[in-house]
C-alpha cells in the first residue's frame, strides 16, 4: 500500500459519519462537487483581492517604506488573505473527495458526475491558480513577475497532467503514473498559501508554485513516456 492509498483510507475513515449523514437527507454528488468548486471560486477571491491590495493599493511590501494615506490596508492584511485562501482551497478538497466516495456508498455513481467532477476540478485548479498568478504580477512593481511567469507554468503543468491521463485513458490504456497528480498539487498549493499567511512571507508561496510547475511537468512527461512503452508492448 502507498502513501496515498493509506491517507485516503484514513480520511475516509473520517469523512465516511459524515458521508452517510448526507445520504439521508439527500444531498446528490454532483452537489457536493459544485460546493468545492464554489469553495474555490471564493479561495481565488481571496487572492485576487490580495494582488489588488499589493498592486492597486498601493502597498509596498516592506511595511517600513509605506507612508501614510497610501491605503486603508497592509502588506500583512494581504498575507492573511493569502492563507484564508489557502485554507479554503485546503477544505474545499475535503468536497472533492467526499463526492466520489458518497456517490460509492450511495450507489448514485453516473457517467455525468464523472465527467461533472472532472471539468469542475480543472475549472477549480486554473482559477485558484490564476489568483495567484496575479498576487505575483501586482504585488512589489513587477518583482515577482518571474513568480507569475512559474505559476502560469505551474497552471500548465496541472492541465497536462490531467489531460495525458484522460487521453491514455480514451486509447485503453491505464494511466495513474507521478508524483504531481490532483491531491498532491492541491496539498502544496493550500499549505504553501496557508504558511505565507501565517510567516508574511511570500517565498514559501512561490516555493509552492516552483514545486508544482516542475514537478507537474516532469509528471506529464512521465506519462507519456508510460503511454509510450504501452503502445510499444502491444
Amino acid at each position: 500500500m502507498n502513501y496515498r492509498d493509506f491517507l485516503q483510507k484514513v480520511i475516509y475513515v473520517m469523512i465516511n459519519p459524515l458521508i452517510k449523514a448526507m445520504i439521508k437527507i439527500g444531498i446528490t454528488p454532483n452537489i457536493v462537487t459544485l460546493v468545492g468548486f464554489i469553495g474555490n471560486i471564493f479561495a481565488t477571491c481571496f487572492f485576487i483581492d490580495a494582488a489588488w491590495i499589493q498592486g492597486m493599493g498601493g502597498v509596498n511590501s516592506d511595511p517600513t517604506l509605506m507612508t501614510a494615506g497610501t491605503s486603508d490596508y497592509t502588506y500583512a492584511d494581504s498575507m492573511t488573505l493569502i492563507g484564508w485562501g489557502g485554507f479554503i482551497i485546503l477544505a474545499s478538497g475535503l468536497f472533492d473527495m467526499m463526492d466520489g466516495r458518497l456517490a460509492r456508498m450511495s450507489g448514485k455513481s453516473s457517467l455525468f458526475g464523472a465527467l461533472w467532477d472532472s471539468t469542475l476540478d480543472r475549472y477549480s485548479e486554473l482559477v485558484s491558480l490564476f489568483g495567484i498568478c496575479l498576487v505575483f504580477l501586482l504585488t512589489d512593481k513587477g518583482e515577482w513577475f518571474w513568480m507569475g511567469v512559474m505559476t502560469f507554468a505551474a497552471m500548465t503543468g496541472s492541465v497536462m497532467v490531467s489531460y495525458v491521463r484522460a487521453r491514455a485513458e480514451g486509447l485503453d490504456i491505464e494511466c495513474k503514473v507521478g508524483f504531481m497528480q490532483r491531491p498532491e498539487r492541491v496539498v502544496v498549493t493550500a499549505v504553501s498559501a496557508i504558511v505565507t499567511g501565517i510567516t508574511g512571507d511570500l517565498w514559501w508561496l512561490a516555493s509552492g508554485m516552483i514545486l508544482i510547475a516542475i514537478l507537474a511537468n516532469i509528471t506529464a512527461f512521465w506519462r507519456i513516456a508510460h503511454c509510450y512503452r504501452v503502445m510499444k508492448k502491444k
